[in-house]
């Protein structure tokens, strides 16, 4: 094959991380024949760049039949590319793809974006029609339970994080404001119907991956006004709590 660095259908034939990419495919479809739907790459790999995951990096997609089939999930280094290794039952998968959770902006791209190496039923498009057909039936609501969800999440990082400073547990809170950072964007794209390509673009592309412990409560306390405007707020009394 000769040398070309020009993109090929989202393709960069000097990209090694391709090239690792199908082999696995060809072995994943040779050993395991009878059990594999499809097989795809997801990530930066995808989007056909190394934003986010590095030049080294490849995540890949097994579909099967049914579950516990084909290969283990599994991360290996394979010649200098890191390959991660998720393999899914196909209505499992579709069962993750229809459910709108607190998640949502943090794993949609995988829904929409993966790009196939081994696909001949199509049930990659499947996946994709999927999902956005469960977009376009969600009411507001979902979204706003949903980011009411990830907005406690949220709520308790930050708090642990502002402890552990006054304990001077440096590193324990930064650990802390990290999460309660992710969840404030996951909280921001789920009120703006906006999924993310990985937690770090969500809190780089909200304005989030600076923030300190007192930027990130006020955006926390503004998400709880905003979530008060749309009909439920934060809090809530022992009954509500009870019966959700």
């Amino acid at each position: 094959m000769s040398a070309r660095s020009e993109p090929t259908g989202g393709r960069d034939l000097d990209d090694r991380r391709w090239t690792v990419a199908e082999r696995v495919a060809e072995a994943v479809r040779r050993r395991f024949p009878a059990d594999v739907l499809a097989v795809a790459v997801h990530g930066p790999l995808a989007h056909g760049d190394d934003d986010g995951g590095g030049d080294r990096e490849a995540g890949m997609l097994v579909v099967t039949y049914r579950s516990g089939a084909g290969p283990p999930p599994a991360t290996r280094r394979v010649d200098g590319v890191l390959v991660d290794l998720t393999v899914a039952a196909a209505e499992d998968y579709l069962a993750q793809a229809r459910v709108l959770s607190p998640l949502w902006p943090l794993t949609a791209d995988r829904y929409v974006t993966t790009q196939a190496l081994h696909d001949p039923t199509g049930w990659l498009r499947t996946l994709r029609d999927e999902h956005l057909g469960r977009l376009a039936r969600a009411r507001p609501a979902e979204f706003s339970t949903a980011a009411r969800q990830a907005w406690y999440r949220g709520s308790a990082a930050h708090a642990r994080a502002a402890r552990l400073a006054e304990w001077y547990e440096t590193d324990q809170a930064l650990l802390m404001l990290g999460e309660a950072r992710l969840a404030a964007a996951t909280v921001t794209g789920l009120l703006s119907r906006t999924y993310f390509r990985d937690p770090g673009d969500a809190v780089r592309r909200t304005g989030l991956a600076g923030a300190d412990m007192t930027e990130v409560g006020v955006v926390l306390a503004r998400q709880a006004e905003e979530l008060a405007a749309r009909g439920r707020g934060v809090d809530g009394t022992i009954d509500e709590l009870l019966t959700g």
